[in-house]
């Protein structure tokens, strides 16, 4: 791990400011819940791609197409990292890049990580959706359009808001929590799904719920279990050498949508281990964004 210097950081802000269009806190007033990180907030460079660890207030970082191009959907992006740590570059701002170039508003959220608190990253998660909804006419998104994208852990996250979501309270004093959180579709990048300790990647599980062994606790969180028929439509991205989170994961996700006539694409790549994202790495697995966008236009989010 590399601590950026200011040269290095500077450098890389600027990269991201002139991409992205703008940068906002989720909870401006105090979110309704607290964690506990073991430090101070750090932003550094690992591995050639750029993290956050410690995060204890959530933001977004919203990047808009041009009208131009502009579809109408927006995806709320979530990074991944073990929830211990975020991969928000190449899970993240890439991702959102990638999309804004193809009219689709993206945003990137930084979500609180749970230390000690499971609740914490999808109070998160279903406010983002809730927030990018109450920003529909400002940002000319259709709020029947909105998804949720996440590699990883962050899958995880994005499948829990897809299987744990609100339907909106009309009587909530805060118009926020009168709006539907529910996502309308799922991008899921090799995604962490189950809590069953036979598929599970351990290192999730234990920094969301703990070591417990109590599988009341755990199946809360396995999604894979909490499948409807109000579950959204889901496009997968996995390879099938990914060690990992075993390819299974998906795998018992898509079953359980096909058992209730849920639209679902999966794809399993021979080659790309874990965490490929956005990286370039010659293998088939670089052709997932064109893939995930016809996908979009198949089901009719965009044309």
């Amino acid at each position: 791990m590399r601590k950026l210097t200011f040269l290095t950081l500077l450098t890389f802000i600027l990269t991201q400011t002139m991409a992205q269009d703008f940068q906002l806190k989720l909870w401006p007033d105090g979110a309704p819940n607290k964690n506990t990180p073991p430090g101070d907030e750090q932003y550094y460079e690992q591995g050639g791609t750029y993290r956050y660890s410690n995060i204890s207030e959530a933001e977004l970082f919203v990047y808009l197409p041009d009208e131009s191009v502009n579809t109408g959907a927006a995806v709320v992006i979530c990074p991944g990292g073990g929830y211990w740590v975020e991969a928000i570059d190449h899970e993240g701002f890439q991702i959102a890049e990638y999309l804004k170039e193809h009219g689709i508003a993206a945003i990137v959220l930084k979500y609180r990580l749970p230390y000690g608190n499971s609740e914490i990253p999808l109070t998160d998660a279903l406010q983002a959706m809730r927030y990018v909804r109450s920003k529909a006419s400002e940002w000319k998104i259709d709020p029947g359009k909105v998804g949720i994208a996440g590699a990883s852990a962050g899958g995880h996250l994005a499948s829990t808001a897809g299987t744990h979501f609100t339907m909106g309270d009309p009587e909530a004093a805060d118009p926020l929590m009168q709006i539907n959180s529910r996502p309308d579709f799922m991008l899921l990048l090799y995604p962490v799904i189950s809590f069953d300790e036979k598929i599970t990647h351990t290192g999730s599980r234990i920094n969301l719920i703990g070591q417990t062994n109590d599988w009341e606790v755990a199946s809360k969180f396995s999604n894979e279990l909490h499948v409807s028929d109000d579950t959204p439509p889901t496009f997968f991205v996995l390879a099938d050498d990914d060690h990992g989170v075993v390819p299974e994961n998906s795998i018992r996700f898509y079953m359980a949508l096909k058992e209730h006539n849920i639209p679902a694409e999966l794809h399993i790549f021979a080659k790309g281990g874990h965490g490929f994202g956005m990286k370039k790495m010659d293998l088939p697995t670089e052709k997932w964004p064109d893939m995930f966008v016809d996908w979009m236009k198949t089901m009719k989010f965009i044309l």
